[in-house]
């Protein structure tokens, strides 16, 4: 992995942390389906004005029925799961548990695209999931059934991610990063939208909560999925999604610049043991088969 490779996967762990704050302000305004289809709406809408201000040309309808599998696997149903659960859960908690995507990235490169991974990169994906859990300390949460069921859906939308990182590299080889992030988008929108219209709110939203949906959709989505597919197809799926493993830590800065939130001893070595797991999965050698064919530009 490049620097310039590395500084964009920094960038896109601080849009995806944002994200979790974001929707804990909103969804139980809201509610998790009008909420994330507001979200992949207005981001597929400002990635479609974005691309005409470019004068780029949005080449989708040739792979239409796919992009709607990804913007169901890869939005639509890991997005919902993890608004439904930050109703009960805190948005630190979320993010930490979502970090455990890359280890089903791995499990799933290994069965569908057949990759050989060393101890390097398993070493690398423990030792980030021990910094997580180091980062928020040992304190007890109140188990009971929708914290458990909270718990559940954050790991299944986990999995799903970790699905849809790997269905991604390997169904939209020929296609533009700009092209990936609006045709996905577009895809969760049309999934969730028979959805989100029987789960409209009652009332209009609060100025708080309407910057945070703009904040989800604009910045934590829109900006972040083109980043995350261009990284997609120049380091593979699983060096991308272990973005994941970095979101917490941003969760926290957030946390402390904007909600006066305390920082821990814990907080810092949580945050070193993550950046050295981070190092250790993105220096493991690639084979030349998962090199991407086409470099996005």
């Amino acid at each position: 992995m490049s620097f310039k490779q590395f500084s964009i996967l920094l960038l896109l762990a601080s849009l995806f942390g944002a994200s979790f704050l974001f929707i804990k302000i909103a969804s139980p305004s809201l509610g998790p389906l009008f909420l994330i289809e507001s979200r992949v709406g207005i981001a597929a809408i400002s990635l479609i004005i974005f691309a005409r201000l470019l004068k780029q040309k949005i080449e989708i309808k040739h792979k239409w029925k796919e992009l709607m599998i990804l913007g169901a696997i890869n939005a639509a149903i890991p997005f919902v799961l993890i608004a439904y659960a930050e109703l009960n859960l805190s948005a630190s908690l979320a993010a930490i548990i979502n970090s455990t995507t890359p280890l089903f990235s791995v499990i799933i490169s290994i069965l569908w695209l057949k990759e050989g991974k060393n101890m390097r990169t398993f070493l690398g994906i423990i030792m980030g999931c021990i910094g997580v859990g180091i980062l928020v300390g040992w304190s007890p949460i109140q188990l009971n059934v929708k914290v458990m069921l909270s718990i559940g859906a954050i790991s299944l939308a986990a999995l799903f991610y970790g699905i849809g990182g790997v269905y991604s590299k390997r169904s939209f080889q020929d296609m533009k990063s700009f092209d990936l992030a609006i045709g996905q988008q577009l895809g969760a929108s049309i999934v969730l939208l028979p959805f989100a219209l029987l789960d409209m709110p009652n009332k209009l939203p609060s100025i708080g909560v309407t910057i945070s949906v703009l904040g989800l959709a604009i910045l934590s989505t829109s900006v972040a999925y083109l980043l995350y597919f261009y990284l997609i197809k120049n380091i593979g799926p699983t060096k991308t999604v272990s973005v994941t493993l970095l979101v917490p830590i941003f969760g926290i800065i957030w946390g402390v610049l904007f909600l006066d939130e305390r920082t821990t001893l814990s907080t810092y070595i949580g945050l070193f043991v993550v950046l050295m797991s981070i190092l250790l999965v993105s220096n493991t050698k690639q084979k030349v088969s998962d090199v991407p064919k086409q470099v996005v530009k």
